[in-house]
């Protein structure tokens, strides 16, 4: 995990509960590590149980899990914004090259579906009762 990356993302993390007193229990990963791992699946393209965990520090259960965790608490779109300022920032923020899909983004004055859907198929199958 670069140096740089993290200085930007640690500040953005919700902090962690603290452990119990008694019955602690394990100690619990390094966010650091666990944002490597996170990092190396995204670049990779493996799956969460393919993780090296002797060379990221950490199993990919692990590192799923932190990414839900943070996902909850928006850590995501608060890097992206943050990346975005610094980029705009610098000037090196160039929009005339953009490819923008709204495929995950909800149709806000959908259809209604009153009238039920009409088969297309040129006989009614036969039942099987």
């Amino acid at each position: 995990m670069p140096d740089s990356l993290w200085e930007r993302v640690a500040p953005l993390l919700p902090a962690r509960p603290p452990r119990r007193y008694r019955f602690p229990g394990r100690r619990p990963v390094e966010d650091r590590v666990a944002l490597a791992g996170i990092v190396f699946v995204l670049k990779t393209g493996i799956t969460w149980n393919e993780v090296p965990a002797a060379v990221i520090g950490c199993s990919g259960v692990t590192c799923w899990r932190r990414m839900r965790d943070w996902t909850e608490a928006g850590v995501w779109p608060a890097l992206h914004e943050l990346l975005l300022g610094e980029l705009r920032a610098a000037g090196t923020l160039d929009l005339e090259h953009a490819a923008v899909d709204a495929s995950h983004v909800h149709a806000l004055k959908g259809g209604t579906t009153s009238a039920r859907r009409r088969s297309t198929a040129a006989t009614p199958a036969p039942s099987t009762t």
